[in-house]
């Protein structure tokens, strides 16, 4: 343990610095980053759980663009408004209603100023005057005939505090619902409030209850959580979602509001200094609370998670009674000009008064989420826990088995909190738990990387010279597994050529020439070795040798090289163009691949050695490489790479034997991996196919008819034209008998 003590050392002050976290040592400017992950965690958890589908328990009554094109400019007439209210209850029998929205200015759109004036001054002696005033002026009253609505309904208002520091107050709120000194001696952030916005004094005597649509904006301007209780001049008032659950809760029971009591667990717990409130009693129900008597809201899904209604639709009477009868009915508005869009966990846009739709049905199916004070003291002790242990383990062990280590314990820290989160419905934070398993892991890494780096350099010194930069940093890592002796191996070899290279420099100026090679080896060599971590033996002037499978071990050596060769062919496009813009001439090269068993090590002569292999293997994919000009492909395979590679579609192209070789062997070309090539190349394929089979059977008309066709689908592949004058050739020198259709190769 003593040549370890450092590493276990800034491990134990990652994981103090962590708990430091967790119980608010620090500035919330300092440790934002951690914050917001934890936030981040929070919203996917949310959205990993969230029930979904559509809760009609609770309708919206919207204020939408419709409304607001039909019945006209936001706000609407106070009498609009009574007689809508007595169409939900009368006509539509909703349960309960409430309003996202606030009524904070008398309505004078009836003339009734008027009216008062003349009969207080001009007509103030006119008997027939003052007579009709008293009968006309009630009906002109919007406001009255707004509070006669809602009396003795229940009808539930909201309202706002305000934290600006020119805050008023306007108009009138509802009494609180807890009394002044109810929260003595418990530590509770109770925000400050400057002022309110209340509705009309009028409404607030008439309704049946009022609640504040304040909700609690996280530091990166998401809704998250609805303050239960705010405390305004030692009182304490109720959320609007708060008061229409309370008012739901009166008319399932005697008619009477139950009253709201917060709730401490003192018999839980023999501390005496644990005052943490946990929930808020109301009537038989609890509702879960944070330390700021904060809820956090339970969003059922996305946007449209409860019904919405237009409320033009209501007013004109277009809406089936039987979807509003019995529900709790929400006014408040979705309409981008109104302003009561919110960002929340769920969706960028989303109307507030659907945050208030979920929490009541949250209150109602009792299943918000709960972080209790004392969830502090357990994520202070799974960070010590967790803290401790992989301080001390992860320096004993291998870069291997420390991330195996570091994985696990991750995985058990995520695997707990989403036991906590889904089984006992609470919020546990983990960010803090995650960032110091990495710090705390990547902190050996890094120890480990500086104090090995020079046994590493040592490695990169001796070995740098035959193999790849970046094959090195992988044989660095196990040293004592590699050595630079020849050896057997099975490997797939690449060559690729220039085709008509020749040409191409005698039309370049020698700096062109120059670039134009470079560009050309840099790109195939960036594909070869970095994207598909192939070894580069060695460069023939244009030609490239490479090959898969060593020093480094690579089960997948076939397929990996058949995908380099594509991609080559490829990037010969990419090349193409860019040379066609300089006035250079384009290029084509032909690659061939073959896999099998290999001489492959450090080889050479006194004066000059390379890691490179020899064998007949490498022999076959340099002839193959020479075919592709005479089939007229781009790519040739052995008959071996093609059995190695199960997700590439391959085009057999012949059956061949070479001078100095009794076995014939067949050919391919690679078109793709499956999941990739069109049915236009499949259909293609399944006639060439046909065509091979009539061509070996020497059924020269059929097999002509079938490259006709092919060669209508496709103009450009040059192994049907290849075949096409190969049969015409057979028509005039016929094979002898018993010709199994291989073409035999007079020369290497």
């Amino acid at each position: 343990m003593k040549q370890h003590i450092v590493r276990i050392a800034i491990g134990i002050a990652i994981t103090v610095f962590f708990i430091g976290y967790a119980l608010r040592w620090y500035p919330v400017n300092a440790v934002a980053f951690i914050a917001q992950l934890d936030n981040i965690i929070y919203d996917a958890r949310l959205k990993l759980t969230m029930p979904g589908g559509t809760d009609d328990r609770i309708v919206i009554l919207d204020i939408d663009e419709k409304s607001l094109g039909e019945i006209g400019r936001w706000p609407w007439s106070r009498k609009l408004m009574a007689e809508l209210i007595n169409k939900l209850f009368d006509k539509y029998k909703i349960a309960v209603l409430g309003f996202d929205v606030i009524w904070a200015e008398p309505d004078r759109s009836s003339g009734i100023d008027v009216l008062d004036a003349m009969a207080q001054k001009d007509f103030r002696d006119l008997p027939a005057f003052q007579q009709a005033y008293k009968e006309i002026r009630p009906k002109l009253d919007y406001d009255a005939l707004f509070a006669d609505a809602i009396r003795q309904r229940p009808v539930v208002l909201g309202y706002y505090f305000n934290s600006e520091a020119d805050a008023v107050k306007a108009n009138a709120i509802p009494a609180p619902v807890l009394p002044k000194g109810t929260f003595t001696g418990h530590n509770i952030a109770f925000f400050e409030w400057k002022g309110y916005t209340g509705n009309l004094p009028i409404y607030v005597k008439n309704a049946a209850g009022g609640g504040h649509f304040n909700p609690l904006i996280d530091f990166d301007g998401v809704a998250r959580r609805v303050p239960m209780i705010l405390e305004w001049e030692g009182q304490y008032y109720e959320s609007l979602s708060l008061a229409m659950f309370r008012t739901i809760l009166a008319l399932q029971g005697d008619g009477r509001f139950p009253k709201v009591e917060p709730g401490y667990p003192e018999d839980r717990f023999t501390s005496k200094g644990y005052t943490g409130l946990e929930w808020l009693k109301v009537g038989p129900r609890t509702i879960p609370v944070d330390d700021q008597v904060s809820a956090y809201i339970p969003y059922r899904g996305k946007r449209g998670s409860f019904p919405y209604i237009s409320l033009a639709d209501v007013i004109k009477e277009r809406v089936d009674p039987e979807k509003l009868k019995g529900r709790a009915a929400i006014i408040g508005a979705s309409a981008p000009g109104l302003f009561d869009l919110r960002s929340t966990p769920v969706d960028n846009v989303y109307p507030g008064v659907e945050i208030h739709a979920n929490l009541i049905a949250g209150m109602v199916d009792g299943d918000i989420k709960k972080k209790p004070p004392y969830m502090l003291g357990a994520e202070v002790v799974l960070l010590a826990i967790g803290g401790v242990v992989l301080a001390f383990v992860i320096p004993m062990l291998s870069a291997l088995w420390a991330t195996v280590v570091a994985l696990v314990g991750l995985v058990l820290i995520v695997a707990l909190d989403l036991v906590v989160w889904a089984k006992f419905n609470n919020i546990l934070p983990l960010a803090a738990s995650v960032l110091m398993t990495g710090a705390i892991y990547v902190m050996n890494m890094a120890y480990g990387y500086f104090v090995e780096s020079r046994s590493k350099r040592q490695f990169t010194e001796l070995f740098g010279q035959y193999v790849p930069p970046e094959l090195v940093d992988k044989m660095a890592e196990d040293p004592e597994k590699y050595n630079m002796e020849p050896k057997s191996a099975e490997l797939t070899i690449l060559f690729s050529d220039v085709r008509g290279f020749t040409s191409i420099s005698e039309a370049l100026k020698p700096e062109e020439l120059r670039e134009y090679i470079n560009d050309y080896l840099t790109d195939m060599s960036n594909i070869i070795r970095v994207k598909y971590r192939g070894t580069l033996d060695k460069y023939i002037g244009d030609a490239i040798m490479a090959f898969w499978g060593a020093p480094v071990d690579d089960p997948q050596h076939a397929r990996n090289g058949v995908l380099a060769g594509l991609e080559m062919q490829k990037e010969c496009e990419v090349l193409n163009a860019k040379f066609a813009a300089r006035g250079w001439p384009t290029l084509k090269i032909g690659v061939g691949l073959n896999s099998g068993p290999v001489r492959v090590g450090d080889m050479g002569s006194q004066v000059r050695r390379a890691y490179t292999a020899m064998g007949d293997a490498v022999n076959v994919a340099s002839r193959l490489e020479g075919r592709t000009k005479g089939y007229g492909v781009g790519i040739l395979v052995g008959e071996a790479t093609r059995n190695a590679v199960k997700d590439v579609l391959f085009r057999e192209v012949d059956r061949i034997k070479v001078k100095g070789k009794d076995e014939a062997v067949t050919i391919y070309e690679p078109l793709g991996l499956e999941s990739e090539v069109d049915r236009k190349i499949q259909e293609e394929l399944k006639l060439w196919n046909q065509a091979l089979r009539h061509y070996r059977a020497q059924q020269w008309d059929q097999a002509e008819v079938a490259l006709l066709n092919l060669q209508r689908m496709n103009p450009g592949c040059g192994l049907y034209k290849h075949y096409a004058e190969t049969i015409a050739d057979k028509r005039r020198n016929p094979p002898p008998a018993g010709w199994d259709g291989v073409t035999v190769f007079d020369e290497k």
